[in-house]
């Protein structure tokens, strides 16, 4: 953290390669990995100047339960704000289940915020409106898990016009003419056509 900052976001990303009762055994918490990600974002908390946001990933989830969770904030100090929004959500738990919250699985299974995969972004908007439909991370939902898509980033694109219109003539229709969203929906395109192209070739099988 020694260059200097300038007009950039802050980005950080984690993968636990350990299941959560790894860390429940070894450091006494499920709760390293967002614990981890506080730190990371702490640390680059000036460049978050226009809003923050996290995002959190279970893997092998059940079908029927949900896996992503994220929250975004504006507040003057946004990463404080989200981490309190956070650890209010464990507080209740431990409360109300005190004798589950070493069960890393129960918390996995029945607590939001308790993914291996944590992705956390801080804003310094240079361009485009200061609201929280402008804070990453950016979300495309669907049904089908390998469909799903978040992303976060640090870019201004110059070319947006020009992928819109790829977009539009594909038939798609952008909620909102930004830099992420049109990379969200072009990612989101290639990521709908491989599964198409996946669930076609295995139905026939």
């Amino acid at each position: 953290m020694s260059d200097a900052i300038k007009h950039e976001c802050g980005i950080a990303l984690i993968r636990l390669l350990k299941p959560l009762s790894y860390y429940q055994e070894k450091y006494g918490t499920v709760l390293y990995g967002i614990n981890k990600l506080y730190l990371l974002m702490e640390k680059q908390h000036n460049r978050g100047q226009d809003g923050a946001g996290i995002a959190t990933i279970k893997l092998d989830v059940k079908p029927g339960n949900r896996y992503i969770s994220r929250y975004r904030s504006m507040a003057p100090n946004a990463v404080a704000d989200i981490f309190e929004y956070v650890q209010k959500k464990f507080a209740t738990v431990q409360r109300a289940y005190p004798d589950r919250f070493t069960d890393s699985q129960w918390l996995k299974d029945n607590v939001s915020f308790t993914g291996e995969v944590l992705m956390g972004h801080l804003r310094y908007g240079t361009h485009g409106k200061n609201s929280i439909e402008s804070c990453h991370p950016f979300l495309r939902q669907n049904n089908w898990m390998t469909r799903n898509l978040v992303i976060a980033g640090n870019f201004n694109m110059t070319n947006v016009d020009e992928l819109l219109e790829q977009l539009y003539e594909l038939g798609q229709h952008p909620k909102e003419k930004a830099d992420t969203v049109t990379v969200l929906e072009k990612i989101g395109h290639f990521l709908d056509a491989e599964n198409q192209e996946l669930f076609d070739r295995f139905k026939q099988k």
